[in-house]
């Protein structure tokens, strides 16, 4: 009997370090999700153990490749969540706890940051009009360098989670340019980019292709398997979701919600990420800050399981809005004041109703970050697909199709970004020629969902958030004044 040919996609999430193993056709093999928690120490802060990221990956390791024969594994990448940083001396020992891609504290050091360039010359450093927010590399050097100039100053290198594994997996650092996109170009780094924060620069590692292979896994688990740098999460499930091709698009509903889509267009968009071309493709993208957070948080909040908010939401009347600002928003505002909110609230609302608004409310943020999406295409996108955790309810995913008002295509994996982790390990040991080949033959289509009839009605909801942004922001900067003069 032939001996089974695996690819391996390690993801290393916010909440969990995600393991799986696929066959060459794409067919999910086995699974492992290891969560770890975020520490909030401080209002705004959110931070991780690395150590928590390694131990996640061993375990899965281990569990995934159970029973399987040696050798059995032909390729590994590994994603992560991107403008997750971490200092580490030159033996990779954690300098301190990794700040993650939540956390607010280098806010106004990157409105300094922001401010160095003019309108001009953002457009010729970055391409457009990009705002350096708080999750920018720079803010967080910077920070670091004043907060703990001692650790600053044994600090030999500011890494990504993936780059973190990937070095004590092979014993190489590097990195890719779609994780580095605001500090990097086809090039290299940008010089004005990095050179923001003195002594940045000869901390980043080199910058490689995705499918680049960095070397062989020393884990014995894994054999003389080859690793590739591959990219952050986001990137890595515009492969997993084969959104590889003009007019394709997909939403990515995980611990945040990512919308992207490819063109062979570049409209400048400054409330999206358009990453440098590849083979005559562009891709643009748009991160929000919370999905599956606001999820997590209103069933804290409300003392329901997610399974209960859930059932609840299926119950619930149309009519609250919710905004899933909890901790600032990325795409497409870009604020770091903006907080959540409900309104549209009445003596009659219930929970169900209240549980509801937030499905709805994280629908409703990857709507508005589809619009600045597919104006950076240059025109609708042909095809959606849906993925993430959240594509493992029925009813989110129809709340989706309802709001986004066009057809989505839930994924087979659900792990696109995990898939697409594999694919690229896979094309950089050599067994597909190029990552659009592989995502065409392995990336396949569970289901269509399409908008519910009637499901137009809540276009009016939507207006109300969309307007809901410019009505309170200077209410926002005034409650964010209040909580800084009151930390």
């Amino acid at each position: 009997m032939r001996a089974p040919e695996l690819m391996l996609g390690i993801d290393v999430g916010t909440t969990a370090v995600k393991v799986a193993a696929f066959g060459l056709d794409g067919t999910p093999v086995a699974a492992h999700t290891a969560g770890y928690p975020i520490a909030r120490p401080r209002p705004g802060w959110a931070e991780q153990d690395p150590l928590d990221w390694w131990r996640g990956c061993e375990a899965g390791i281990r569990a995934v490749l159970a029973g399987f024969p040696a050798g059995a594994v032909r390729s590994v990448g590994v994603v992560s969540q991107v403008n997750t940083h971490v200092f580490a001396d030159e033996q990779l020992r954690p300098l301190a706890p990794a700040i993650i891609w939540q956390d607010q504290r280098c806010a106004e050091i990157a409105r300094e940051l922001d401010a160095r360039f003019t309108p001009a010359e953002k457009t010729r450093i970055w391409g457009g009009p990009i705002v350096l927010d708080a999750s920018f590399v720079g803010a967080r050097a910077e920070w670091f360098a004043r907060a703990e100039p001692a650790k600053w100053a044994r600090t030999r290198w500011v890494l990504s989670p993936k780059d973190f594994v990937i070095a004590k997996l092979t014993g190489r650092l590097a990195t890719d340019q779609l994780s580095g996109v605001r500090v990097a170009g086809s090039a290299g780094y940008l010089p004005e980019a990095v050179g923001v924060v003195d002594g940045l620069a000869e901390k980043l590692p080199e910058i490689l292709e995705p499918e680049a292979p960095v070397g062989r896994a020393t884990h014995p688990a894994l054999g003389a398997a080859e690793v590739a740098v591959a990219t952050m999460d986001a990137f890595s499930a515009v492969f997993g979701s084969r959104t590889t091709e003009a007019g394709r698009g997909m939403v990515l509903c995980g611990t945040s919600l990512v919308v992207a889509g490819a063109s062979h267009e570049s409209v400048p968009v400054g409330e999206v990420v358009t990453f440098p071309p590849r083979n005559g493709l562009f891709v643009h993208a748009g991160p929000t800050q919370a999905a599956g957070d606001a999820l997590r948080w209103w069933g804290e909040v409300a003392g329901l399981s997610i399974e209960e908010v859930l059932t609840a939401a299926a119950t619930g009347t149309p009519g609250v809005v919710f905004t899933p600002h909890l901790m600032g928003e990325r795409a497409p505002l870009w604020d770091s004041d903006v907080r959540g909110s409900f309104f549209g609230l009445s003596s009659a609302t219930s929970t169900a109703d209240m549980s509801l608004a937030v499905l709805q409310g994280v629908a409703m943020s990857g709507r508005h970050v589809l619009d600045a999406v597919e104006r950076a295409c240059g025109n609708q996108l042909s095809s959606l697909t849906f993925s993430g955790g959240g594509a493992r309810s029925d009813l989110w995913t129809q709340i989706h199709a309802d709001v986004l008002q066009r057809p989505v295509e839930r994924l087979r994996v659900h792990d696109s970004a995990v898939l697409g982790a594999a694919l690229l390990g896979a094309v950089g040991a050599g067994l597909f020629p190029d990552i659009e080949t592989a995502a065409a033959e392995t990336v396949a289509v569970d289901r269509v969902f399409d908008p519910a009839p009637g499901a137009d009605r809540l276009a009016p909801l939507y207006e109300a958030y969309r307007g809901s942004h410019a009505a309170l922001r200077d209410l926002h900067g005034h409650l964010a004044e209040w909580r800084a003069a009151n930390a």
